[in-house]
């Protein structure tokens, strides 16, 4: 093609309007527009290949095998969030490093610098269908979801503020659990969000758990337990330990699925599964259900 052509104003076909009109939709339906590098990105339980615009359009939901891609916060505040209703809280809060643990100020810095993130949670306040509520989105993103004191003091935050406004809270978890890096100040985050949550239950509140891939260690044995409606995504691991090191403890195979999100809800443990384009809809229905003065 000569280089003269190769700037020639031309008319977009039928398809590639339409091409057009698809993307111009998903960056006006999400607040934070997750794109991962390239064009396209391979499903890992798949291995197809699937086109980036596919798999936003469809909730990050392989459209090959219906597995479900892990999603970033601010992507799943917008998900769930009236448009341009959230007011963020707690923001900037930074870790005390209470061990001085070599080299995890440098590896906060590099996880804050390539995920944009400020820690593991983002905490606020916005409606869903009209109705406000309090949220925290947990993201593994930022070392692998993993609760230290800063991800227990906004969740314990946001809680008592929602105690106070008299508001149901929503947290979507996904963790690895505790952060090592932080020892025993870590593990104290469990029975400080477990105590806030008490106290918002005393108060007659309504409080939502979804439980996402994966949920595990402390964030299981804490809050992520504790929810008067227990939600998850299909196909979620959730647990404590992690299978392997069950199966090397005990010495015996464990149930096929054993850990998933079905398993749990077979076993008592969650009230029920939802799909990703489905959950805003859920969400707003349990919280019309369980209005209150």
């Amino acid at each position: 093609m000569p280089l003269k052509e190769m700037f020639k104003k031309r008319t977009l076909t039928p398809q590639e309007k339409k091409q057009a009109e698809r993307v111009r939709k998903a960056k006006d339906t999400l607040l934070e527009f997750q794109v991962p590098d390239g064009l396209f990105q391979k499903c890992t339980h798949c291995g197809k290949t699937v086109y980036n615009e596919d798999i936003i359009e469809n909730y990050y939901v392989c459209p090959y095998c219906g597995s479900y891609f892990r999603v970033r916060p601010r992507t799943r505040i917008a998900m769930v969030l009236d448009k341009n209703t959230f007011q963020e809280w707690d923001e900037k809060m930074e870790t005390s490093d209470p061990l001085k643990f070599p080299g995890y100020k440098k590896k906060l810095e590099r996880q804050q610098a390539v995920t944009n993130l400020d820690e593991a949670v983002i905490t606020g306040k916005g409606k869903i269908c009209g109705k406000d509520v309090v949220i925290a989105v947990m993201g593994a993103d930022f070392m692998m979801g993993s609760m230290g004191e800063v991800v227990g003091e906004k969740i314990t935050r946001a809680v008592e503020k929602a105690t106070k406004l008299r508001l149901p809270v929503i947290i979507f978890t996904c963790s690895g659990g505790a952060r090592m890096q932080e020892g025993i100040i870590s593990l104290m985050q469990m029975a400080k969000t477990s105590a806030a949550l008490k106290k918002h239950d005393e108060a007659g509140l309504l409080y939502i758990t979804v439980l996402t891939d994966p949920t595990t260690g402390g964030v299981t044995a804490s809050f992520a337990m504790l929810g008067d409606v227990i939600l998850a995504e299909p196909g979620a691991l959730i647990g404590f330990a992690g299978p392997r090191v069950i199966e090397q403890t005990i010495g015996q195979k464990l149930p096929e699925g054993f850990q998933s999100a079905e398993f749990l809800l077979e076993h008592g443990f969650a009230d029920k599964i939802v799909e990703r384009k489905n959950l805003r809809k859920v969400l707003a229905t349990v919280i019309r259900s369980c209005e209150y003065e």
